[in-house]
């Protein structure tokens, strides 16, 4: 008797009123692939079928009055109740916790989860209440809906599941993985327009790259994203040696 073939290492369910902008991008590049390998389970649903009316309508106008149109609980109710998702249930908008990389990383782990994507000028506070664990915001900026956002998240999360990427080590050196930006990279040609790339990359000796690379991660850090340096606490005296080593002031 042959073993069961194991199932995926994540999975995430989308609500949206607008699956066929989801769908496509689940379906193509990194997240298409690892779907058809079985690494990971995504699956779009469609708000709209949780109405009832002959026009599907998802929305209707706010209590107390105000511009543009709020999305109803019933169908968002009804649409999420019919498929009872994998939890935590997030709910796409501007007053949610905000997403980031450790964040996206506990994601993953998780084995699975669910986003809910808003529109028009918002959803109606029930389904905040007592509809979803948690509120989910990309950034403080305004999008027409959560679907960008949810695309973003899908992304960052499904690219950390073990087997995705391929080359585990590109998520171990990308930026944000330590607290640091990630170093600069180069590749053919080693001449171009009289810009060199560093000899150091071309010296085949790999752990004097590392320690580069770890070196100019450091200053591209304190140059760019001061915040992130001193979240993490500012700089060790032996990272503070090593940018002295290449020749890097560790002041930012």
């Amino acid at each position: 008797m042959s073993a069961e073939a194991p199932g995926p290492r994540l999975s995430v369910e989308l609500f949206t009123i607008f699956p066929d902008l989801l769908q496509p991008w689940t379906e193509a590049s990194l997240i298409g692939r690892a779907r058809r390998d079985g690494l990971l389970d995504v699956r779009v649903h469609d708000l709209r079928a949780g109405t009832t009316d002959p026009r599907r309508s998802v929305d209707d106008a706010p209590f107390g009055g105000g511009a543009g149109m709020v999305l109803a609980p019933e169908p968002v109710f009804s649409a999420v109740e019919a498929v009872r998702p994998r939890r935590p249930l997030l709910l796409l908008g501007p007053a949610g916790r905000r997403f980031d990389q450790a964040w996206a990383e506990e994601l993953a782990g998780s084995g699975g989860f669910s986003l809910l994507c808003g529109r028009y000028e918002g959803v109606d506070q029930r389904v905040a209440d007592h509809l979803v664990d948690g509120e989910l915001s990309i950034g403080d900026f305004v999008l027409a809906g959560g679907e960008v956002a949810a695309l973003a998240v899908v992304e960052a999360v499904c690219r950390l599941v073990p087997g995705v990427m391929g080359n585990e080590m590109s998520a171990e050196e990308e930026s944000f993985s330590a607290g640091l930006l990630e170093y600069p990279q180069y590749t053919r040609p080693a001449s171009f327009r009289g810009w060199e790339v560093p000899e150091v990359l071309r010296s085949g000796d790999h752990a004097r790259v590392a320690r580069w690379r770890h070196a100019q991660a450091l200053r591209r850090t304190l140059d760019q994203r001061p915040d992130l340096m001193e979240a993490r606490g500012g700089l060790t005296e032996a990272e503070l040696a090593l940018l002295a080593e290449w020749g890097l002031d560790g002041l930012s």
